[in-house]
Parts: C-alpha cells; structure tokens; sequence
C-alpha cells in the first residue's frame, strides 16, 4: 500500500493550496460576515477545472479520480466551507449523478456547462418534512398527455437553489407505489413555477446559497427523467455516495485549517511568561486534533481508492464521512478552546470553522444514519426496516 501522492497529484495540491491561499481565504471572513455568496469566487474556481474534477474530459470536465477530487476538497474546504460546499454539490450531487444515470443527450447537453461553471445545479430531494426519511417524498409529478411532466411541491435547505439553472428534482409519481414510484427530473429553472426563497437564518455557511424552493406546475420534458420511474430513490443514493465523500474530504480541511490556526495562536500567545503552546494539556488537544485529521484523510482516501476501483463504496464512503464530519466539529471546538476568549470572537476564524463545521454531521445523512448504514453493512440487520413477527 502506496501512501505516496503521484506528481501529479502534487501538482495539483499545490495549484488548489495556492488558489485556496491567495483567492479564496482573503474573502472568506468578509463573505462570511456579509451572507455574500460569491459567484465572481466560484467562476474563479470553475476556472481551475475544480467544478468537473471528476467528469471525463469528453464533457468538459478534469478526467481526474476520487482522491485527487478529495484532495481538491480538502484545500478549498480549508479555506471555506461555503465554497466547497458549491463544488460538492456541483460536482458530486449534480454531475456525478448526470454521468452515471444521463442519456447521452443529456450528459453532452448539461455536463459542459456544468463543468465550466456556467450554469450552477441544486439537489432537490430535502422537503419540509422529509428528511432522513428521502422515500418519503410528497412532491408529486404528473404526466401530462404530450409526455411532459408537471411538478407540484416544494424542497427546503437546497444548496445553490437561488443561483441554480439546472435542478434535480425528486418526485413521487404514483404514492401507491412508495419508493418504486418515484423519480428524477432534470428541471431548467428558468420557468414561472420554479420559486426559490433565500434561506437566512442558518447557524453557519453564511456565505451559502441555501434555498427553500416552491414547485407550481413546474414543466419537465418527456425525456428529462434520469433513469425511469421506480429509479428516483436509487439516483438519489448513488448521489449522495458521490456527496458524502467530497463533504468527508471538505472536513478533513476543515480540521486541519482549525489545527493550522490553533498551532499559531498557541506559539504567539504568552500566558505565566512563555507560549501557551509549552502547556502540556494545550499539546494535548492540539495532539488529539492532529490524530483526528490525519485519521480522516486516510479515511477519505480509502473510500476513494474504492471508488477509483469501481467496486460499490457505500459503506467506506459512510465510515469516512461519519469520522471526518464528526472530526471537524471536535477540531474547531478545540480551537476556540485554544484560543480562549479570542476565539469567541470573530477575531479569529475559528468561530467561523466551528459554525459552518457543525451543519456537516446533519446534512448528506446524519451522524446516526451513518452509523445505521455501517451498522447494517457489518450485521446485515436493517434497523430502518420496521420489525415483523416473521423478522422478529
């Protein structure tokens, strides 16, 4: 086993450390405190290849694997989450999923301006009372007698639902068939009856476009489908696999920009006439952070070389997003443990880290849906499956 990053990969790392240095982190403090979502930032991003990083060159994106893509995540994901949160949903939720389930015509229509950062996509699967529980959609498509479909309902917490041209859309479209009814519709946004509202009033990700979205007889064609009905719930899993591991990859820059910070502070910082960093239990929670995120990266990569391998990474892509997410969150606590009073203040980043990680252990699967999927994966018993006498 290799642990050796390729030269090209090195190559890599340096352009998207640099971008991350002198593009994205000057801004990410400002953008942050003025709830700015920063499309001029993410054509700059687009420019680097970083939105198609995993789209074969033929539609317009980089041709690179899954753990060049996380390690692409992981510099932008120290720099802002807010940014890479854009290229996951873009690349992960969006192209991905039009590259495994799209017809040809759809990957050649949508993928190139995807990748080029023209046009933004959103993931609308997430509904007002939906949430976990992704079968249970309400929103409701019907076919119309020219085979287009009309879309009623509505999707809450949809990242990039404001700036979005393109949208995948979940629907049911026959509830007496549960999740063999439904479906997913690549919906253009530029219609009457697709209605995003800006969402606010969050914890974190300030810097988000994060929407609450409102279907009126929203119009999709007869061959927006990807895939056929019934297939709705198994593109929205296979998405969601792609969207776990960039958000794991996200975390583990996430961790490591809370310990680059907290090893500064910790050597400026003089408390008893020397360095705080000379405390034993300061190196001690400085050390936990360090085994946390180099635990997460190897994570990460593990379920890349799945990935790259093609064999099905469910349950390493669970493991790895679980740790890493849940890492995050430990690490920029620790931080402003680190950085005492200062680190309260928005003086600091860490305040920030702290805020935009903790969003990480809920969104893509929760923590605990995670440990259901890991679970299940290892005692083949399915605790979502309601008991029966005959399972009992």
């Amino acid at each position: 086993m290799n642990f050796d990053l390729s030269d090209e990969q090195k190559l890599i790392e340096q352009t998207a450390r640099e971008f991350t240095d002198g593009e994205i982190m000057p801004v990410a403090g400002e953008n942050s405190e003025n709830h700015f979502f920063d499309r001029e930032l993410v054509g700059k991003i687009a420019a680097q290849g970083f939105l198609g990083a995993i789209v074969p060159r033929e539609y317009g994106g980089a041709g690179l694997d899954y753990t060049t893509y996380a390690i692409i995540c992981e510099e932008i994901g120290r720099g802002c989450s807010a940014m890479r949160t854009v290229v996951s949903v873009q690349t992960s939720l969006v192209c991905s999923t039009i590259l495994k389930w799209g017809t040809e015509e759809q990957k050649q229509r949508y993928l190139p301006l995807l990748c080029s950062g023209e046009w933004l996509g959103c993931f609308g699967l997430t509904e007002p009372g939906t949430g976990s529980a992704a079968a249970n959609q309400k929103t409701r498509a019907a076919q119309q007698d020219d085979g287009t479909w009309l879309i009623n309902g509505a999707k809450m917490w949809i990242s990039l639902g404001n700036n979005a041209s393109l949208a995948l859309i979940f629907a049911q479209t026959d509830p007496s068939l549960g999740h063999r009814g439904l479906a997913c519709f690549l919906v253009e946004t530029d219609q009457p009856g697709f209605m995003p509202s800006e969402i606010t009033a969050k914890m974190g990700l300030w810097a988000s476009d994060t929407a609450e979205i409102a279907l009126d007889d929203v119009t999709a064609s007869a061959d927006s489908m990807l895939g056929e009905v019934g297939d709705g719930f198994k593109v929205a899993m296979s998405a969601l696999d792609s969207g776990r591991y960039s958000v794991a990859a996200g975390c583990v820059g996430l961790a490591r920009a809370s310990l680059e910070e907290s090893i500064a502070y910790a050597n400026e910082r003089t408390q008893f006439d020397r360095p705080i960093a000379g405390f034993q239990l300061v190196q001690a929670m400085i050390a936990d952070m360090v085994v946390k995120t180099e635990a997460a990266r190897l994570l990460v990569y593990k379920a890349g070389s799945v990935k790259d391998a093609g064999r099905p990474s469910t349950l390493e892509t669970s493991i790895a997003k679980y740790y890493a997410t849940e890492a995050a969150v430990w690490c920029s606590d620790k931080a402003i443990q680190v950085h005492g009073g200062a680190g309260y203040s928005r003086e600091h980043p860490v305040e920030r880290y702290y805020r935009d990680a903790r969003v990480t252990t809920i969104y893509e699967g929760t923590s605990q849906i995670q440990q259901l999927i890991i679970g299940r994966a290892v005692t083949g018993q399915d605790a979502l499956k309601p008991m029966t006498v005959e399972n009992a």
